[in-house]
């Protein structure tokens, strides 16, 4: 399987992953939570693919869940970013050039500003790695619900490994202006 498209041997298994809803679709990726975890299951079958790794198939899968048809109009939901935050602890070794770094901030980013109230573009936009963040995510702390900065915060406190594209992302939540980058990793309790 490429980066962008399955191979015709996970055809059955596309079926079994594509979501009709946002519930599925987090569901769907604790399947890919679960091949990670365990380098076996439906989303590794026919590849080699060893335990805590994360590889572009797995990112693929990921990315191929969150802008399925049936949930491409919706805001990404805090299910569906959870299971990407489970997904980003269990993975301990990374060959995916960065993608699913990308991935999860773009869909924090789209989750957050959803539940504040903002427009947000189509995932399939959104979640593009051709995609700039900075051309959609909000701009400012003011614009995002603090409970959902909290919320944000606490998914990030104290993980083994940081993702300097979401800490970026939140830092322009919080405002660059407002914090100094420097006191940044103390306020979430990651390293920069």
């Amino acid at each position: 399987m490429s980066a962008t498209a399955p191979s015709s041997k996970v055809v059955e298994l596309f079926k079994l992953l594509e979501p009709s809803c946002c519930d599925t679709a987090a569901h769907a990726l604790s399947i890919v939570r679960d091949g990670v975890i365990t380098g076996e299951g439906p989303t590794t079958k026919g590849r080699v693919h060893f335990s805590r790794s994360l590889d572009a198939d797995d990112a693929a899968w990921c990315a191929h869940i969150l802008t399925a048809s049936a949930v491409e109009q919706l805001p990404v939901s805090r299910a569906e970013a959870e299971a990407l935050f489970e997904i980003n602890e269990a993975a301990t070794e990374r060959t995916d050039d960065g993608r699913f770094d990308d991935l999860l901030a773009k869909a924090v980013a789209h989750h957050a500003a959803a539940a504040s109230g903002l427009d947000v573009p189509p995932r399939t936009i959104a979640l593009s790695p051709d995609t700039n963040i900075e051309s959609w995510a909000p701009d400012h702390a003011s614009r995002i619900n603090t409970e959902v900065l909290e919320w944000v915060a606490a998914r990030m406190r104290g993980k083994r490994r940081d993702n300097r594209r979401l800490a970026a992302m939140v830092a322009t939540f919080i405002g660059a202006t407002a914090l100094p980058l420097a006191q940044l990793p103390n306020l979430f309790d990651i390293s920069m």
